[in-house]
Order: C-alpha cells, then structure tokens, then sequence
C-alpha cells in the first residue's frame, strides 16, 4: 500500500499505519487518558500512543476501563476512551460500556479483533463484537478500510457526544491496524453540535398550561446537569416560588441547602420527596430521562400534566404523557418560560420547608448516634462534613447508594455520582480514579459497600502505581445488604447474601496504600479528614449497622401527608 512517485517506486514514509493514525485522529478530539489493557492484536496502537500527549492508563481489569471512561465522560462532556485486546478483553468492556449508554456518559470503547481473513469463521478468540455491542451502545462498527479511520473516528466522538450521549464501540481488526491507507490522511474537523433555542409556539403552549396550574413542581434530572442549567433552575424557581426536586443522577444541580429544595427523589418507597410531588397538577421536568427511575412513583394514576423541556423528545410511558415538549438548550427553555408567563405570577412552594425538615432530622440523627457500627445515618452526615462542597464523593450500588442519594446534601451537579441507569455495582473505585484524573483540583471519595469493593479492588494497585490520591470508604456489613433489605420486605426472610471479608487493612496496605479500621463511631470524621488531605491512596473499612434499613421503610411506610 502507499502512493508511487513520478518514478513509479513505492513511497510509504509519508503514509502512517491505521495504528497512528487512529491515535492522532485521538488527539484531534481532545482525548487525553485511555484506559485499558493491551493484548497481542492492538500492540501497535498501544505503542502509537508513546509520544502522542495521550496518557495511557493500565488497568488490571477491562471492566474498571470501561468505569474509568465511563466516569471521565460524564464528568468532562468528552467522551472517555477504554481498550481492550479482543475476545475476553472486549467482553470485559461491556458492562462499563452498557453503564455508560445508560447512564447518558460519553464513551468510546475501542477493541481488537481478529483479522479480517479469519472473522468469517470459527477462528481463535473470535467472535462477532460489532453484534455484542450494538445493543448497548450508540454506534457500534468494525474498521474494514484503513482509508475509513479518519470519518469513523469522528462519528464516533460525534455519536458519543451528542444529547442523548452514550457509549460508541468499533473493533479495530488486527491486520487493519497494522495497514496503511492508500494516501496521507489526517483528522477530520469537529463540528460541534450546539443546542436550538426552544421554538416560541412550544413556549406559548407551557405558559397555557403553567398558567392553569395550582400547584406546579420542578423535577430537575441528568440532562440539566450536562446542560449547566444550575443558574437557570434557580431563577425559575425563585421568580415563580416552585419548589425543585432532583433525580438521583441530578442530584445537586440544584442545591440542597436552597429553600425551594425537595431533594432528591427516585428510592424504592414513598419519601419524603415524594410528597412534593402529591399535590402537583403540574411536572415541570427539566432533562430527565425515564431510565433514571419510573415515572410511576411521582405520577401514580398517569393524570399529571407534564412540561417536558429537554433537547430531545421524552420516552413513551404511560405514567409520563407529556402535554407539551419544550425541546432545545434548558436554560433557555426556562428563562424563555418565565418571560412569557404573566408578570407576578407566582405558587407556593409549602411542601418544601416540611420536606427539608424531615431531612434534616434524619441527619441530625446521624450526628447524634454513636452506635458501633455507624448507622448509615452518621456515616452520610460525617461525608458530607469531611468533603467540600465541590468534591466528588461515588456512591456505589447498594445500600449505602440509597442512604447518600436520598440524604446526602449536594450543591454542584456531579459532586455525589451514582449509577442509576443501569445500576451497577463495583464502578466507584475504578470510577474515582477517572474521577480525579478528570478534576485534579477536587478532593475524591468512592463510598462502597464490602461486595462493591471485593469487585474492583484490584484497582488499588492501579491507583498507587499512578499516583491518584483518593479515598475508598468500605462499608462493612459481610453481606449484600440492599438484596436482604429487598428480601426482608416482600418475603419476611432473606438468604443467600452473606459473606466474609479479607483484613481489609492489611489488604489495603500489601497494595502500597493505607488501610484504616474504624473503631468507634467518633473515629471516622477524623479518620475521613485525614485520609483526604494524604497525598496518597487510602481505604477505611468502617463497620455499618444496616439494622436502619427496615427502620426507614418502616417508618416511611406510615408517614401520611399531604404536607
């Protein structure tokens, strides 16, 4: 391959290999870490990445790659990119990469295969991964002509970061990497997509609707948060007194400690937020997206009306008939929204105070208890002391995510990240890697239970080996609490969810890290302080009483409102 010269000879020293080309093509989208293993079929492109400016992050699993860049979009807008080697490593991929699409996180996942003279058949370690992928991704494709790297490289990117973003795969053959294309190639230009403003006939149909409303209510979810639409949320609910709930993946995009604040909702019972939500003949959702949770739980009987105000159109469900769709950037929807209602116009936000009371009493609880093992109460309460307010705490799935996303107050969207898409568990340690790669001047902290943890934690050694300050809190309890909390409320019984643990600290310490062991209930605000001002990679196994479980169902099952 190459281009002849007037003499006719071949001349390839202008024309790179599909391998190099691919990593500029990295370049020119911004891409700064890759997160992956290499195999024996992507050897070329890993050694392309030598001198590129891109920063390659090995990992001891393919799994936590795919966390890594998970994490990394969400947090940047660009997507994150992961590797991996074919057959088993691609495999590996697909669960961050199926998190991703539905956590609405930009990824691109990138694999090897096997040549293309040998994916027709049965051949070593070969299988049909274009097929695997395509269900939970954006895009998926296999490379078949080095000339093709430069516009499937930006369809990738382009796909990936589009509303709605999600995850995009191609599979990169080994003989097609180690190829060169017919002429010189370079990056193609970026066209970044840009929001349209909001149509004025969508606008004047929700003034018609905002108008009738008696008791209207914000749910602000994962899309406002992509959109930066903090300021904008606030305005609108201050200039019309509306009281502002968040989904679990918005949590913060509108602060917790303002006084229209419901907080966050989307916890398998009726909460406190929930109440919010009762009286409301008006949901005024701004980028929420049904897979974040099921809009059963706010519109029970399917006879709310609903502004849907996104940038692009809401999923069909019985439970969310959208009477008008505001579609364009949310910012300017609602500021849009709120000059054309009439001048003075105002609700009442009541429900709020009683709400935010209710919260505050749980915390105060936790502040109060110095029950050995912590109830998850204290353990949230002494968080959020530890942290500022703009660090980043990961909440793992489980029943520890439950406690953080229901009472854990945030004030900056992606300053408490959980996975509420797919709900995975084991993303938090790998995530937090990613996460301060991605915002080096915050402080970090992934909170995990001990089954989340024994899942990834081999991503200890990945973070001391690079040099990743962060902190792991395990929360010990020796079983999968959230499966015997679910078992114990619809069977009356739970089996099957217990387990041991390793010596969590002396685990910690042989990855070069440090380990520490909570004791009693006033040792672990020290201790977290501690940790997060080390320069270094630390885990702190705190034992946790999950007792407070039932209590809370329990409790909340005979709370009676309205409010």
């Amino acid at each position: 391959m190459g281009s002849e010269d007037a003499t006719g000879s071949r001349n390839t020293a202008a024309v790179e290999d599909v391998a190099h080309l691919l990593v500029r093509c990295l370049r020119a989208e911004g891409v700064e870490y890759v997160f992956g293993i290499p195999g024996e079929e992507n050897i070329r492109f890993v050694d392309a990445l030598n001198g590129s400016g891109i920063r390659y992050v090995l990992v001891r699993h393919e799994q936590a790659a795919s966390f890594m860049a998970e994490i990394y979009g969400r947090l940047t807008g660009r997507a994150g990119v992961c590797s991996a080697t074919l057959g088993p490593g691609a495999i590996n991929l697909l669960l961050g990469t199926a998190d991703a699409t539905t956590n609405s996180a930009p990824m691109v996942a990138l694999a090897a295969q096997g040549s293309l003279r040998r994916t027709h058949k049965e051949s070593h370690q070969v299988i049909d991964l274009v097929s695997m992928f395509a269900p939970v991704t954006q895009w998926a494709a296999q490379i078949e002509c080095p000339d093709a790297v430069p516009e499937m490289t930006r369809k990738a990117f382009k796909t990936a970061q589009s509303e709605r973003p999600g995850a995009v795969f191609l599979a990169v053959p080994e003989d097609i990497e180690a190829a060169r294309p017919t002429e010189p190639l370079a990056p193609l230009q970026i066209d970044a997509v840009r929001a349209d403003a909001p149509s004025s006939s969508q606008i004047a149909r929700a003034v018609e609707v905002l108008t009738t409303a008696r008791h209207p209510v914000v749910l602000a979810g994962h899309g406002a948060a992509r959109a930066g639409a903090s300021a904008a949320l606030v305005r609108f609910a201050e200039g019309l007194n509306i009281p502002v709930a968040t989904t679990f993946h918005g949590k913060g995009v509108f602060p917790d400690d303002h006084p229209n604040a419901l907080g966050a909702i989307g916890f398998m019972r009726h909460d406190y937020g929930n109440f919010g939500f009762d009286a409301a003949d008006v949901l005024i959702c701004v980028g929420y997206e049904i897979q974040e949770f099921d809009p059963v739980k706010i519109n029970p009987n399917g006879d709310k009306r609903i502004l849907h105000v996104h940038r692009f159109p809401a999923e069909v469900d019985a439970h969310y008939p959208v009477a008008v769709g505001v579609k364009g950037d949310p910012s300017e929807a609602l500021d849009a929204l709120a000059a054309a209602l009439p001048e003075g116009l105002t609700f009442d936000s009541g429900s709020s105070e009683k709400i935010r009371t209710l919260l505050d009493e749980e915390l105060q609880y936790g502040r109060d208890s110095d029950a050995f093992p912590l109830v998850p109460q204290r353990v949230v309460t002494d968080v959020r002391t530890a942290l500022d307010r703009h660090d980043i705490v990961l909440a793992d799935t489980g029943a520890g995510k439950m406690w953080m996303a229901r009472l854990y107050p945030a004030y900056e969207p992606d300053t408490c990240l959980v996975s509420n898409g797919l709900s995975t568990m084991g993303f938090s340690l790998p995530g937090a890697i990613a996460a301060k790669l991605a915002r080096p001047d915050r402080r970090v902290l992934a909170m995990m239970g001990d089954g989340s943890f024994l899942m990834n934690s081999q991503e200890l050694e990945t973070a001391v080996r690079e040099r990743v300050p962060l902190v792991v809190l395990v929360l010990v309890d020796e079983e999968y609490g959230l499966i015997t909390w679910k078992m114990e409320l619809e069977l009356g019984r739970h089996s099957h969810t217990r387990f041991t643990n390793p010596n969590l600290v002396a685990y910690a310490e042989s990855f070069g890290a440090r380990g520490y062991a909570i004791e009693s209930a006033d040792q672990l605000l020290p201790v977290l302080r501690r940790a997060l001002d080390d320069d270094t990679v630390s885990v702190i196994a705190c034992p946790v009483d999950y007792s407070e479980n039932l209590r809370l169902t329990d409790r909340l099952g005979t709370l009676q409102g309205p409010f």
